[in-house]
């Protein structure tokens, strides 16, 4: 049965109120999964953004809440030294009663490494050596407790071998449901080859998502949308042209046209759609997809 989740971009003017609102709300309307991203400033160069610590934000959210599972999308090995991480990691997830999902990452982004003084690797080799020695250090910290990994990305070689060895959850974003059943596939084998069963491994998708009951309800949307993702990511004039900018990337229109386009990625076996919030204030998108996308979803997989 796929299910729905809410991602928020924790560095794109996430404050501490809206994240209260937004725990709430997640927490209210029944949705399996809240993720955070983990990032110092906007990733999309937006000077002056308010950019929340994402542990931090996940320990108030274990308080504020009693079911949803929660996670970061992802923690940098680079910002951190694992056993720390892994402290703090154990804290959040005991907090929660075990409802943490620990998404660790290489990471990536120069600009925010350069600026804030963290020493990026130069070459993937080394970032992913960090990564896996990070891992196990985490472990452990853990000293013998459930400790659960998400791990994301599309790569063949190293990100499919850890995903396959260590995650709870692998996550990635693909084009279409062809491309990402191939790359759950390659999961499979690779689990296969280290004698793991596949199935111990939840798949995910990362989308973003704009919804509405009709057109003009999709407009307004996309407008307050692209007030946060700016060009080349959403573009355009109008509201009509930011529409079809979308649409070449994200599920966009009413629920059941959502519920079509994210039904070849369930069939390709995504079990969690986790779907980017891009306009925090607007609670309406998460009612009505809560109401009206997540049961037509879940009926997919229940056929």
């Amino acid at each position: 049965m796929a299910r729905i989740g809410v991602m928020i971009e924790g560095q794109e003017g996430l404050d501490w109120q809206r994240w209260r609102r937004v725990v709430a709300d997640a927490e209210r309307l029944g949705f399996a999964a809240l993720r955070v991203s983990d990032h110092c400033q906007s990733v999309f160069g937006v000077e002056g953004r308010r950019s929340l610590s994402s542990w931090v934000a996940l320990a108030l959210a274990a308080e504020w809440t009693e079911r949803i599972e929660l996670g970061t999308m992802v923690s940098p090995m680079t910002f951190y030294e694992p056993a720390v991480l892994g402290r703090i990691a154990l804290a959040v997830d005991e907090l929660s009663g075990g409802r943490l999902l620990v998404g660790v990452g290489a990471g990536w982004n120069l600009a925010e490494h350069e600026r804030f003084g963290i020493r990026l690797p130069p070459t993937w080799g080394e970032r992913f050596d960090r990564l896996e020695e990070g891992i196990d250090r985490i472990r452990q910290t853990y000293a013998g407790r459930d400790v659960r990994f998400l791990i994301g990305g599309g790569g063949a070689r190293r990100t499919r071998t850890i995903a396959a060895r260590e995650a709870a959850e692998w996550n990635t974003n693909a084009p279409d449901g062809e491309t990402y059943g191939a790359m759950s596939a390659g999961l499979d084998e690779r689990c296969r080859e280290i004698g793991r069963d596949p199935s111990e491994v939840r798949r995910s998708l990362m989308k973003g998502c704009i919804v509405g009951r009709d057109l003009d309800e999709l407009r307004r949307r996309a407008v307050e949308i692209a007030k946060v993702v700016p060009p080349p990511r959403l573009s355009g004039e109008d509201a009509d042209a930011i529409l079809a900018s979308a649409r070449k990337r994200w599920f966009v229109g009413t629920p059941d046209e959502v519920v079509s386009q994210m039904r070849p990625f369930a069939e390709a076996g995504a079990e969690l759609f986790l779907l980017q919030h891009f306009a925090l204030d607007d609670v309406g998108s998460l009612e009505l997809l809560a109401a009206e996308v997540a049961p037509r979803l879940a009926a997919i997989g229940a056929r």
